[in-house]
């Protein structure tokens, strides 16, 4: 019997779920947010000014936490252990809800199809392919390609760690124009920037809040996004999928809460955070940090986590990714 079919079980021993968790009256006390990231990243301020939307509206507190650590998969378990009632939910993203699954397998402590339950996309944040203009001559995407077939492994690229979607960006960069390079992994963006910066490394796909101020400083060129469409920051700066047609590699965030959560709680949170998403305020305050806003439910929601994970899963088999 698997967790949400004992929690059904449970459900109908115990009668219905407590006033707290029913839509009506939700909340009736303090909700923890956790965030499986460190402070001050893009994910720990998605999940403030929301939880600050959602105190105002409904007038009990949404405590933010972060609880990071192995690529947030402390933080998510957290989240997929705690009790369903509506009293914890938390900001998930790429790596840990469509990456994880395939790089850990049987050893990820959590399943994001049973043991979490979608409440809304709020965000998607476009990586760029960046190279440090000293070691790289290129400007354009198929002058990269040539120079990257010219010299197979001989060019470095950086990540922000092992899985990530920027380094999964990388290799379906790779696998898309046959070209070889070098990975070189690092715990975070900031120091891989830094070692871009320096040269140390050649190339990167990062977020874009990293590198537009050091990209407007001469210290890094920007080729192009890794966006289905061109990026609004720069509508002349190319989309990899003008030149490799289905392209697409972007972070992105959204709410989630443990399985059995009440579909009432489930529902009234969703709706007041995709409205809130939808406000031409919030666009501007997510476009400020390079980021693009998003309003997905629940079901939707659902779904793209699934083609997420499906899509990502080719990358990890062909590139044959492990996590030791």
């Amino acid at each position: 019997m698997n967790r949400r079919d004992v929690l059904a079980a449970l459900s109908l021993l115990l009668g219905p779920a407590p006033a707290f968790a029913q839509g009506a009256g939700y909340p009736s006390k303090p909700v923890s947010m956790i965030v499986p990231f460190s402070a001050g990243g893009t994910a720990d301020i998605f999940a403030r000014m929301v939880g600050e939307h959602l105190q105002k509206s409904w007038g009990q507190p949404f405590v933010t936490e972060n609880v990071g650590g192995a690529g947030s998969i402390v933080g998510i378990t957290r989240i997929a252990r705690g009790t369903p009632d509506g009293s914890i939910l938390g900001l998930a993203s790429t790596s840990g809800l469509s990456i994880n699954p395939t790089l850990y397998g049987a050893k990820l402590s959590y399943r994001p199809a049973q043991d979490l339950l979608p409440i809304a996309q709020i965000s998607m944040v476009p990586n760029v392919l960046v190279v440090n203009p000293d070691k790289i001559k290129a400007r354009t995407v198929p002058e990269l390609i040539a120079h990257l077939r010219a010299n197979p492994d001989k060019v470095s690229f950086g990540s922000a760690g092992v899985g990530t979607s920027q380094h999964l960006a990388a290799e379906l960069f790779k696998q898309m124009t046959g070209t070889q390079m070098t990975h070189v992994p690092y715990r975070g963006s900031s120091q891989m920037v830094t070692d871009l910066i320096s040269g140390n490394i050649d190339l990167a796909f990062d977020n874009v809040p990293l590198l537009l101020p050091q990209a407007a400083g001469g210290k890094l060129a920007l080729i192009a996004t890794a966006t289905a469409k061109r990026a609004a920051f720069d509508p002349n700066l190319p989309a990899l999928s003008e030149y490799l047609p289905g392209f697409e590699a972007v972070a992105w965030h959204g709410f989630v809460a443990p399985a059995g959560t009440p579909k009432p709680v489930i529902d009234k949170l969703s709706a007041e955070i995709r409205s809130f998403m939808q406000k031409p305020e919030t666009a501007k305050k997510m476009d400020e940090v390079g980021a693009i806003a998003v309003a997905l439910g629940p079901d939707e929601f659902a779904a793209y986590i699934a083609s997420e994970t499906t899509r990502w899963k080719a990358v990890i088999e062909a590139a044959a990714i492990k996590i030791d």
